[in-house]
């Protein structure tokens, strides 16, 4: 995970919510060879920390560089940078306590709305990881539930491990609001069980694909 630091008169002027992204252009569009390519001219990044000066991302440096890796590896102090203002829905909304559950890529947004709970807020966070140093900071309002758990090695794709995580939590008997994010199939099976096993209607959870084995440049 590489965390980068935005700054300028532009950037200064944006108005965000935690849990919002921002779309940034990771190829030269100027160039004629990235115009075969489209869909790789952009990226979309969750928001970690936005103050009066700048904004920050935190951006995976996978294995398999795609464009996006391509371009954070790439960039030096000063180099400038053309994104969106943040957007999207994906924010906290109203609720007797708050459920998060993803995987490393579903931190960067999740830290940011615990950040942002009052404190007395009742949440509960179920996150997995690689391994205990790939884990984001997160903090919550005071007696939040913050559980990481590990893969080890193994697939992050429709994580049952993820879900058993989430089944251990000793949630509230009447709904509250859950944010799913990361990987597709594995939030399909979160929402499952809290559904399922839980009751819980579907109005009550949030859900947000980041990626899925096999398709490039997903919101």
């Amino acid at each position: 995970m590489r965390r980068i630091r935005i700054e300028g008169e532009a950037v200064a002027q944006f108005e965000w919510t935690p849990g919002q992204h921002v779309r940034v252009h990771v190829t030269d569009m100027k160039d004629p060879r990235n115009w075969l390519r489209p869909r790789d001219f952009l990226r979309t990044y969750s928001v970690w920390d936005y103050d009066c000066d700048g904004l920050e991302l935190c951006v995976l440096d996978h294995d398999d560089p795609g464009p996006g890796t391509r371009w954070v590896r790439g960039l030096r102090s000063g180099d400038p940078v053309t994104l969106s203002e943040p957007e999207g829905t994906f924010t906290l909304r109203d609720g007797p306590y708050h459920v998060f559950a993803g995987d490393e890529t579903a931190a960067v947004a999740f830290g940011p709305m615990l950040r942002a709970l009052p404190d007395g807020s009742r949440a509960y966070a179920v996150l997995e990881v690689d391994e205990p140093e790939d884990g984001l900071p997160l903090e919550g309002p005071p007696n939040a539930d913050v559980r990481w758990q590990y893969r080890r090695g193994q697939p992050a794709a429709a994580s049952e491990a993820l879900v058993k995580g989430l089944a251990a939590v000793d949630l509230p008997s009447d709904p509250g609001v859950a944010y799913l994010a990361g990987e597709a199939r594995t939030i399909q099976l979160l929402r499952r069980h809290l559904v399922a096993d839980r009751g819980w209607p579907r109005q009550a959870i949030r859900m947000k694909p980041f990626w899925t084995p096999g398709r490039r440049g997903m919101d």
